[in-house]
């Protein structure tokens, strides 16, 4: 049976960081692991990677030490249910904006009493080398469904949507936010933030766990002073591309200098 260390540890009121994985490899991912994180989200919704590939990604988190969550390409029971038979802790729901969305995503989750989830002895119940039975208690315990609001209407939603009992956490969107109230990208523009803020004081009243994207040292600070213990911290492409184009330019730069001399 499978322990979901972030959640034990949010319950324990420690911090935990996490990235976006969005290169699908594997060896990222234990990488990702070794370098400390807490845990990994799984992008099938913004990239391109097979369910194989997928459950493989899964599996090096699980050597890496990394808690494996997937962000589901739809709030559908298909792209939950592959994700979690895959071995994931928990999936990221995008675009929950109304408390029908918010049933629909913990039903296909939890399974009886608390939903609907198809049975299946595969993987994460070790193909039935422990009892199913057991294996269905402690899924239900451990998986977290964590709900994504990236959208006006799920803000205006949200204590309705936070009524819904299984909610895990709550992650901000704060790019299709931007969208959303009609400023694309302007992520960081006082009107998206102040929406976000909105959603974390509604998540803290509700008493659910509220997940950051800081996307810059002053956010981290002010998110970290209001007691935000859970961080995306960034997105393995991202992160991949900044310290290629740095150490390019490190070099160009060096170049220069030493010829002018």
């Amino acid at each position: 049976m499978f322990i979901n260390h972030v959640k034990q540890l949010l319950k324990d009121g420690k911090q935990v960081f996490g990235l976006f994985c969005s290169i699908p490899n594997p060896l990222i991912v234990e990488m990702i692991g070794y370098a400390g994180y807490d845990f990994i989200i799984i992008d099938t919704e913004h990239a391109s990677i097979n369910p194989e590939t997928v459950e493989n990604m899964i599996r090096a988190a699980e050597a890496a030490g990394l808690t494996p969550f997937v962000r589901v390409s739809e709030n559908s029971e298909g792209a939950i249910l592959r994700a979690l038979d895959a071995g994931a802790k928990g999936v990221v729901v995008p675009h929950i904006r109304t408390k029908e969305e918010a049933e629909r995503a913990v039903r296909s989750s939890r399974y009886f009493p608390l939903g609907m989830r198809s049975l299946n002895g595969g993987r994460p119940a070790r193909f039935g080398k422990e009892s199913l039975t057991s294996y269905i208690q402690q899924a239900n315990k451990e998986v977290m469904v964590i709900f994504m609001i990236e959208d006006e209407e799920g803000i205006k939603n949200l204590p309705d949507i936070l009524s819904v009992p299984g909610v895990d956490m709550v992650l901000e969107g704060a790019a299709d936010l931007s969208q959303s109230l009609g400023m694309p990208w302007q992520t960081r523009s006082s009107i998206v933030k102040k929406e976000i803020e909105k959603i974390f004081h509604i998540s803290i009243e509700k008493q659910i766990p509220f997940c950051a994207i800081p996307r810059a040292h002053e956010d981290f600070v002010q998110w970290l002073n209001l007691g935000v213990q859970a961080f995306v911290v960034g997105d393995d492409r991202g992160i991949f591309f900044r310290t290629l184009r740095e150490n390019l330019e490190f070099k160009k730069e060096y170049r220069k200098g030493s010829q002018s001399e």
